[in-house]
């Protein structure tokens, strides 16, 4: 071959490689954007330098950290784990890596620079081998699960809590009836507020919400230690309280219970006042919660139908309470 030959087939192959080096980048550029949009990351980690490659997205972007400013390695990674989850994920990825599983698999929490929490789902598996048989680089993909988790969070929040109040709801409340109905006594007190429809005509629909905000408040800061307070809706509340019928803790609560809602509620447009109705009964072992709850509501009748205001502690009527202090 004569050397102008030579040249020209060395400056093809150099062309040729500057073409499918363009076109490397291209499907870099194309996999890096497509990846970025999904939020997924693609990871592939040298195991005998514990050197991390992120082919994607910058290493320490999703944990809030500059580039550069963290170190692509195994050590780094490792030590950003959640403490409570460190050794789970650990566990997993050492798991595959020793052959006990068909890939590595682990959903957990990371330590974002800010002091929050990330949510990562990491899967990776072992694409290489030593000649002795060892695994020598595993490959990857991480996603940030952070929104997905708090949306799932706040699911649940809506699933058992009054979206109002913040207060546990129905379903929430017929959960905790069963757990305290296993765990010992437990008396149902069931609230209807008196008047509170003159401060919905009056102050309107906004103000008479934040008056039932503030109620809430205060029923909940009433209560004794272990109780349950929820909403059923409207102006009907619950507390489950795991007391027996004759306790000093069920008369006391039931009386400081009826003097939050007898205090004037200071609203934006005005002072309000209401009043309410409580009627309590204790749980008998063959009740559910609605056996129990209605019958604190016959309870709580008892007092609607002798004046309002009052407390009525099972099939007796305790005491009225027109002004805020006991008849």
């Amino acid at each position: 071959m004569s050397e102008q030959a030579l040249k020209q087939q060395i400056q093809n192959l150099k062309k040729h490689n500057a073409r499918l080096a363009r076109l490397a980048r291209d499907a870099r550029s194309k996999l890096s954007a497509a990846l970025d949009g999904t939020g997924l990351c693609l990871w592939q980690l040298d195991i005998p330098s514990g050197k991390l490659i992120i082919y994607n997205r910058r290493w320490g972007s999703m944990l809030g950290y500059q580039p550069k400013e963290l170190n692509a390695q195994f050590d780094v990674w490792r030590e950003h784990l959640h403490p409570d989850d460190r050794q789970m994920v650990l566990d997993a990825f050492y798991d595959h890596l020793n052959g006990k599983t068909p890939f590595y698999e682990a959903l957990h929490r990371m330590q974002h620079k800010n002091g929050t929490i990330s949510w990562v789902l990491d899967r990776g598996r072992v694409s290489e081998w030593d000649e002795h048989g060892n695994p020598l680089r595993v490959t990857g993909t991480h996603i940030d699960m952070t929104k997905e988790k708090q949306y799932e969070e706040q699911l649940a929040l809506l699933a058992n809590h009054d979206p109002l109040t913040g207060l546990a709801n129905r379903h929430a409340l017929v959960k905790h009836f069963a757990q305290l109905k296993d765990q010992g006594p437990l008396c149902v007190a069931f609230i209807d507020l008196d008047d509170f429809k003159s401060v919905n005509d009056t102050f309107g629909h906004r103000s008479g919400d934040e008056l039932l905000i503030q109620l809430s408040k205060r029923l909940g800061e009433t209560c004794p230690e272990g109780s349950i307070v929820g909403r059923l809706g409207g102006d009907e509340f619950v507390l489950l309280l795991p007391f027996t019928l004759s306790s000093l803790w069920v008369n006391s609560t039931a009386h400081k219970c009826l003097q939050a809602a007898l205090t004037p509620f200071e609203l934006d447009n005005g002072q309000a006042r209401v009043g309410a109705s409580i009627g309590i009964d204790e749980v008998q072992p063959e009740d559910d919660f609605i056996n129990a709850l209605r019958r604190a509501d016959q309870s709580m009748y008892q007092i609607k139908h002798t004046g309002k205001n009052g407390v009525a502690i099972g099939s007796t009527l305790i005491s009225i309470s027109r002004t805020g202090t006991d008849a």
